[in-house]
């Protein structure tokens, strides 16, 4: 059983408007996508609609909060999160004819407390896998990620921001940087698959087994001690990039746990990738069944 833990989770609210985006103007949108968001849950939401087992676990208040243990339960994932004081926050995504904007909130404080009380959930689960995926809130930091890392003997996957990845102290199976942020955890500039396959091998030799590095239009590559994988981008129609690096985590470790590979998880985790970038918002959008060459990418719950 894989568990996320989201230690700053979100409702991600996510418009759509057919103009651009002016100083002073009034934009009136017809309708609004409200999803329970946060990279660890996003990973939870993937992973179960793969047919993997997953439980959602991390810290959640207020009437956001509610908002996303309730939507969790109605799409038939189980979550364990920590109530605290403050208020979840609220994530907000304009698709507009001139570009993506995103505003994010800082979220409430989280403290080592709360910490300590994700850690007696994930105890009581006992998970082959925990992915701790997403932002710091305030009063935590990756002291706390290195904490949970270390708590039981499950393998621990992270997905932080780069200059957290150079913090980091404790052992890890997984982490998963995009290309800005494989920069900004080895200093490396990142220009192509080469160029990003070299971070990728630095970067493992800090403390991390696998280093999946997202790349945007030159797809994926995956490094281990003894494996380097690139798998291309798919031709789509990009709409929304919100969740994208969650689904390509969550295709690759689907696929691992069901036995896949290195290369059959990669490639599973660009097909979900694909997927999420050609659908607004944060939900699970529809996934392909097995494509032409027999390898089945992903498997609809």
């Amino acid at each position: 059983m894989i568990a996320t833990v989201t230690l700053n989770p979100a409702v991600d609210q996510t418009v759509t408007t057919e103009q651009p985006l002016s100083p002073g103007e009034v934009i009136r949108v017809d309708d609004a996508q409200f999803d329970a968001g946060g990279k660890g849950i996003n990973v939870s939401k993937y992973l179960s609609e793969m047919g993997t087992e997953t439980v959602a676990t991390g810290v959640v208040g207020g009437f956001l909060g509610r908002f996303v243990t309730e939507r969790l339960a109605a799409q038939g994932i189980e979550s364990r999160f920590v109530d605290i004081d403050g208020t979840t926050r609220l994530n907000s995504t304009v698709l507009a004819t001139d570009g993506e904007y995103k505003l994010n909130q800082r979220g409430p404080v989280v403290s080592d407390a709360e910490v300590g009380a994700i850690v007696e959930r994930l105890t009581s689960l006992s998970p082959d896998i925990v992915v701790v995926a997403g932002s710091l809130p305030s009063g935590l930091d990756t002291g706390a990620i290195d904490r949970l890392a270390r708590a039981g003997p499950w393998e621990t996957a992270v997905d932080v921001e780069g200059a957290l990845l150079r913090e980091l102290d404790a052992h890890y199976a997984i982490c998963k940087p995009n290309a800005p942020e494989l920069e900004a955890a080895t200093d490396r500039s990142v220009d192509d698959r080469e160029s990003a396959v070299a971070a990728a091998s630095s970067l493992r030799e800090t403390g991390f087994d696998c280093v999946i590095a997202s790349l945007g239009a030159d797809g994926a590559v995956l490094v281990t001690a003894d494996d380097v994988v690139h798998e291309p981008a798919i031709d789509c129609e990009v709409v929304d990039t919100v969740g994208a690096g969650d689904a390509l985590l969550s295709g690759v470790l689907a696929a691992r746990d069901a036995g896949a590979d290195d290369a059959v998880a990669l490639h599973t985790g660009v097909v979900a990738a694909t997927a999420a970038v050609s659908t607004p918002g944060t939900d699970v959008p529809p996934l392909p069944e097995a494509d032409e060459s027999g390898v089945q990418p992903v498997s609809n719950s």
